[in-house]
Order: C-alpha cells, then sequence, then structure tokens
C-alpha cells in the first residue's frame, strides 16, 4: 500500500496560491483616478498596497523599517574597544597579583611599568608588545586581545576563516589567498574576462567562501557589503574610540602580508562598489557592548535593510519591480516575503503580457486597451445616474445610402440607392414564378436593405484645470465625465469628432491618455479664451458636422492670450480678458455651434458671465453638483447633436 508523507511547502512560491485577478487589478487603477487620483501614482499604489487583500510593497517596506529598528537597538558599537579594555585591565590584574608574591627588584621595577602605562588601551597595549609576563593568566589575556582581534577582523571579511589563523603558517596562507583575489579583482575591474581565473580561484580557496559565489561580481557584493560594514563601523565611533580601534587593528594584523593584502582588499573593493554606504555613521543603541564582529554584522544588515527600503521604496526614476533583489528579501525578511514580491512581479509581468499596461521612461502607464476598460467604467458610472427612459434621441433614421445596417428590407423604389437585399430579393421571385432555374426577376421582386443614417457631430468639450477644480473636489467628476464622453463617441457614434480641451492658464488638447494620466497644474489661471479659440479651430476641420461646444468649468476667465500668443493672467479678470473671451463665444456663434456651459460652484463673477454668454450666443447654462456632471453633459452631448445644422454665416 502506498503511503504519502505531507510537510510545508519548501520548494518557491506556494503553487496552490489563487492568481492574481488582472482584470480586477486594472479596474483598481481606474476607479482611483475616476475619482481624481493620478494614474502614475494608482499605478503605483497598486503595486504598493498590493492587489485584493494581499499585501504589497508598503507592508514589505514596513517590515524591513521595524527590523532596521531592532537591529539599531542591538547594542553599543565601542565594544572591540570596550572588549579591549576589559581583558588589559584581567591580564594586568592577574600580573600584578603574580608581581605581589615576589620579593625581588624585577618585581618592583615591573610594577613600576604597569603603573606608568598610558590610558589608552591601544598603547598600553602597544608598549606591553616586549613585555616579560610573570603572570600566565595575565599573558593569556593579553594575547587574546590581539589575537582575538585579529581573528574577528579576518572572520568578518571572509566567513570559511574560522579556524584559519591559530599559526603563522595559516595567517601565510590566508594573505596568499587574498592576493589572489586582489589580482583576480584587478583583473575585473580593467574589464577583462575573469571566467577562466575565477574558476581556479575558487578550486584553490574555495574552502573560504562556504556561500559559493557562482560569479566574481557576486563574490564582489558579498565582500563588499561586509567591508562596507568594517568602514561604517570606524566612521560610526567617537574619534578617540576610531584611534583606539585602529591602532589595535593594526597590532593585531601586524606589518607582513596579511596587513598590506587587507588594505589592498579594501582599496579594490570600495572601487568596484562605490555605490555601497561606505562613509556613512549610524548612532546605534542597546546596553550590550558589541565585539568587532557582531558590532559589522549588524551593520552589514542595517545596510542591506537600507537597500530593501529603497528597493521596495520605488521612489527613484524608472524604478521597476526587478530592481528588487529577492534573494536578499528572502535573507532578511523569510520566504513568504519573497514569494509576495515574486507575485507582484509576476502581475506587474502579466499586466505587460496581456496589454494592460506599459513601460516608459517615466514607468508604467496604461495601454489604449486599458484606457477603453477605464472609458467604458466611467460612461457605466454616468449612465447608472441618468434617470429612466430616453433622454433624447441620438439616431436619425432615414432610407439614405449610407449608414449602418438595420436588418430591415422594403421594397425598392426608383432613386433607391441602398443596397439590394439579395436573399428576400430571390425569395420574392421564387414565390411568384416557383422553383427551377433560371430564376427570372421582376421590378417587383426587388428589395434594398433599410439603412440608418446618422447625423455626424463636431464636439469640443473644454475642460478647466485650474486648481479650484482640485481644491473643490471637482477634479475626479471632471475628469470621469470627459473619459465617459469620449468612450461613448469612440464606442457609440464613431462617426463623431470630439476634441477634449483642458485649460488652466493655457489651454491644449488632450488624448485619452492624456486626459487619464494629466495632474494638476497649480499655477493659477482660468483661460476660457484660448480653449474657445482651439474649439473653433476644431469646428472648422469637420465643415459638415453638428457643431457642438460644451464647457465644464467652476470659475469665471482670468487669464486670455495676448497678439504675441503669451498668456496673461490677472485677478480680478481685466476688461481685456472678458473681450477676448466673448469675442471667441461671437465667432463660435455666428458658425453656428451650440455652445452649453456647465458651471461648478456657486461663484457669483462666474454666474454673471455664464449668463451673459447663454444669452448672446443662445447657448443653455446647466448648474449640476459635482456627482451628476458626467449625466448633464453626456445627455446634452446626446440632445445637441441630433439637429441638423441649419445655415450659419460665414
Amino acid at each position: 500500500m502506498k503511503r504519502n508523507r505531507y510537510g510545508v511547502w519548501s520548494g518557491g512560491p506556494d503553487p496552490l496560491a489563487p492568481p492574481y485577478d488582472v482584470r480586477g487589478a486594472v479596474d483598481d487603477v481606474g476607479a482611483e483616478v475616476l475619482e481624481g487620483g493620478s494614474l502614475r501614482d494608482a499605478l503605483r499604489n497598486l503595486l504598493r498596497r498590493g492587489p485584493g487583500d494581499r499585501g504589497g510593497l508598503d507592508d514589505l517596506q514596513a517590515r524591513a523599517r521595524r527590523m532596521r529598528r531592532d537591529a539599531m537597538r542591538r547594542g553599543q558599537l565601542d565594544g572591540a574597544v570596550t572588549r579591549a579594555q576589559q581583558l588589559l585591565d584581567q591580564a594586568l590584574a592577574a600580573e600584578r597579583e603574580a608581581l605581589a608574591a615576589q620579593d625581588d627588584d624585577t618585581a618592583r621595577f615591573n610594577e613600576a611599568v604597569l603603573d606608568n602605562l598610558p590610558r589608552s588601551t591601544a598603547r598600553a597595549v602597544e608598549e606591553l608588545s616586549d613585555y616579560e609576563w610573570a603572570s600566565e593568566e595575565g599573558r593569556q589575556r593579553y594575547q587574546e586581545i590581539l589575537d582575538g582581534l585579529r581573528r574577528e577582523v579576518v572572520e568578518q571579511r571572509f566567513r570559511g576563516m574560522r579556524e584559519s589563523l591559530q599559526d603563522p603558517a595559516a595567517q601565510q596562507a590566508v594573505a596568499e589567498m587574498m592576493r589572489d583575489l586582489n589580482a583576480l579583482l584587478a583583473s575585473h575591474a580593467r574589464g577583462e574576462d575573469t571566467t577562466d581565473q575565477f574558476a581556479e580561484f575558487m578550486r584553490r580557496h574555495g574552502e573560504y567562501f562556504p556561500e559559493q559565489p557562482s560569479t566574481v561580481d557576486e563574490l564582489v557584493d558579498a565582500l563588499a557589503r561586509r567591508a562596507a560594514a568594517g568602514e561604517r563601523l570606524m566612521r560610526s565611533l567617537s574619534p578617540q574610540q576610531r584611534d583606539e580601534l585602529a591602532s589595535l587593528m593594526q597590532q593585531a594584523l601586524g606589518n607582513g602580508d596579511l596587513a598590506r593584502e587587507m588594505g589592498a582588499l579594501n582599496d579594490n573593493l570600495r572601487a568596484l562598489r562605490p555605490d555601497l554606504a561606505w562613509d556613512r555613521r549610524e548612532r546605534m543603541r542597546g546596553e550590550e557592548p558589541l565585539g568587532y564582529g557582531e558590532a559589522t554584522g549588524a551593520l552589514e544588515e542595517i545596510g542591506e535593510l537600507d537597500d530593501l527600503i529603497d528597493q521596495l521604496g520605488q521612489e527613484h526614476p524608472g524604478a521597476t519591480l526587478d530592481d528588487v533583489d529577492v534573494e536578499a528579501v528572502a535573507r532578511a525578511l523569510g520566504r513568504s516575503a519573497a514569494d509576495d514580491v515574486r507575485r507582484l512581479q509576476e502581475l506587474e509581468r502579466e499586466m505587460r503580457r496581456q496589454g494592460w499596461v506599459t513601460r516608459t521612461a517615466e514607468g508604467l502607464t496604461l495601454s489604449p486597451k486599458a484606457l477603453r476598460r477605464l472609458g467604458g467604467t466611467a460612461l457605466r458610472r454616468v449612465f447608472a445616474d441618468l434617470t429612466a427612459g430616453r433622454r433624447g434621441q441620438h439616431d436619425l433614421r432615414d432610407a439614405g445610402a449610407a449608414g449602418e445596417v438595420t436588418g430591415a428590407s422594403r421594397a425598392w423604389e426608383y432613386g433607391d440607392e441602398q443596397p439590394l437585399d439579395v436573399v428576400r430579393t430571390l425569395t420574392r421571385a421564387v414565390a411568384r414564378g416557383g422553383a427551377g432555374v433560371p430564376v427570372k426577376l421582376e421590378v417587383e421582386d426587388f428589395e434594398v436593405v433599410e439603412t440608418e443614417r446618422r447625423a455626424s457631430a463636431a464636439v469640443a468639450l473644454c475642460v478647466d484645470l485650474s486648481f479650484s477644480m482640485v481644491s473643490e473636489g471637482r477634479w475626479g467628476p471632471m475628469k470621469q465625465t470627459a473619459l465617459a464622453l469620449s468612450h461613448l463617441v469612440a464606442t457609440r457614434f464613431p462617426q463623431d469628432a470630439l476634441q477634449i480641451i483642458g485649460f488652466g492658464r493655457s489651454a491644449a488638447s488632450l488624448s485619452q491618455a492624456e486626459l487619464a494620466a494629466i495632474e494638476p497644474d497649480y499655477e493659477q489661471g482660468t483661460n476660457l479664451h484660448d480653449a474657445l479659440r482651439k474649439a473653433g479651430r476644431h469646428l472648422r476641420k469637420h465643415p459638415g458636422a453638428e457643431p457642438v461646444v460644451l464647457v465644464v468649468t467652476d470659475g469665471e476667465p482670468t487669464a486670455h492670450v495676448d497678439e504675441d500668443g503669451y498668456p496673461v493672467f490677472m485677478w480680478p479678470p481685466t476688461r481685456e480678458t472678458i473681450t477676448a473671451t466673448v469675442q471667441e463665444v461671437d465667432r463660435l456663434t455666428r458658425y453656428g455651434a451650440t455652445l452649453n456651459l456647465f458651471m461648478l460652484g456657486e461663484d457669483a463673477g462666474l454666474r454673471r458671465f455664464v449668463d451673459a454668454v447663454a444669452r448672446r450666443s443662445g447657448g443653455r447654462v446647466f448648474t449640476p453638483s459635482s456627482g451628476d456632471l458626467g449625466a448633464y453633459v453626456v445627455s446634452d452631448y446626446i440632445r445637441a447633436r441630433r439637429g441638423r445644422r441649419g445655415s450659419r454665416a460665414a
């Protein structure tokens, strides 16, 4: 009988985890945009919060910050100096006890030597380098000061050397390894192919590197991070502590090959990885003094967490999820955190693969496919606000030759230009003359396809992009309205020509993608004059279409374009601004355009202005709430384009 054993999955991301709902993620982005949020921020927030109920980059970054705070409380960085001082005190106490038991001049002289030692631990250790110890315990404690520090320094750089520095021969072997390592790094820095040299190095010295790097870059990365942690430790000590530790390390390493190769290694690593925080200082807190290895280990961990926090922040230009070091996440935060990063990376890749987003130099942006979905969502929201019943007929049904097929047919009449309905024509002929070939056709047998002729319109939607639209909570409804109308025209009335014109201090035409991504311009000015100029140009490009101009604004005009083409802003509005704007209204009116204004807010100056414009142009003024704006604009667009243009003045 076959028996199965079950345990915790440890082979990578959970294979039973449900996949991300990519469409749902796109809809989450769209919902934020339609509420007035920035497209860039919405895409960024999708990855920061994580889709659905799963964690995102913010959760991971918060965990990394907590771990960094814990590491900063691990202890005092001056533990190496403190430990050396403690060992020296123990050695001197044992020596004084041994000397007190001796009754000779040598013992008294040695006591005088001990009494006159410098207060500096490093200098005291240096002066005792040739001292003849009377106490074996004292000698051992003194020797442990330098041997222990030498061991910690080398072990901190090379994790596989715990037992490699017990005798001079072992130290020489380590120096030889570092000489080969420096030669390898120098070749790598010159851009040479070091594949074979690296393989030979690992064959000879691989036991010193238990992490088993597979490339020179991996080796450099590991060693450079440890070396940078050692440099940060020195920078983080007080000047006196730094001098003490530097002197002790110099004595521990000596003046031979080991010290020279260690110094050369530091220089090579710093040149290869200048991006690391070699000179940064840290202010760690805690009760326990940390030895050299513990202190540099804590600083290395803090440095890696700092890198992760930066990678997870995605703040630098062009940042992508591929910048996140998943292996570093696993080391610092655990496998589940690494799985979360992999899933977010897969979500971004899947969104790109399915064509929902594209990556530009500025970061992710919605694709045309996603913008169509966003426009559809906006339009559904608008239609949900419309009252039941038809708010104005859009289509004109006629028996014209051009248009969309309705599915119906009728008997042909003289002058018809519609296409023949071949099936029904032959059916009538067979019904009249009976089965058999050839089928004889008579005039009364012919039927034509009935089509639906649609009236086309040239529509200019002018939307206010001034800061007041943001501060008063009208940015989202404005953006939703414009996207809804754009989608309606593209899908229901493709024969219409819609131009969205945004205006602040100046005006500019906006594509659907630009509209979705546009962010508030905090420069003051409401240049309706420039917007109406551009609207007129758009209408004149489509002379056979019904001209419709819709204006959404919450403030009276405060800017116009001067004779040199530069925008001029002035508050309160000047006569020149009002005159220039009214002149554009008159030009549109003479052209026969329907000009309707949607006034948001209760600004008295705006009320006087729009009422005067409506009387002058024969247009209408609407005062919807922000929530009803979309329903008003879409309904008015459908109503305004129903009519056929009559005669109009030039």
